[in-house]
């Protein structure tokens, strides 16, 4: 939980310094969620790319002993990534979309079956 606070820490400081803003931070074990407003100046591979490069050097240095072990080769952050624009979609209608997500692709069936049955 520690890592993750400091992960938070760097992300939200990144952000900033680019004229972005870290609005939403969460993450579990192998992966994070952010939704970050970014500054049209900015192209979001240029934001990804400053994001993982000073998280990674700064975890490395903080969390050696935990992270050494959990590389991808030599690479704290794996190449890829995702981003979704959410343009006027309010903060909870995003987050109920996330939360969504981590629902079983079975359970997701079941609910949407119920649904159409009920009609």
């Amino acid at each position: 939980m520690e890592m993750l606070t400091s992960l938070n820490e760097i992300m939200k400081e990144t952000c900033l310094q680019m004229n972005c803003e870290l609005i939403e931070f969460n993450g579990e074990d192998d992966h994070i969620h952010m939704l970050v407003s970014v500054h049209p100046k900015h192209s979001v591979s240029n934001l990804v790319g400053k994001l993982k490069g000073k998280s990674s050097y700064v975890l490395r240095r903080s969390y050696w002993d935990e992270i050494k072990g959990k590389l991808w080769g030599n690479h704290f952050w794996s190449p890829s990534y995702c981003v979704v624009s959410c343009g006027g979609a309010s903060l909870e209608v995003v987050k109920k979309h996330i939360e969504n997500q981590r629902t079983p692709t079975s359970e997701k069936n079941a609910k949407k079956s119920k649904s159409l049955k009920k009609s």
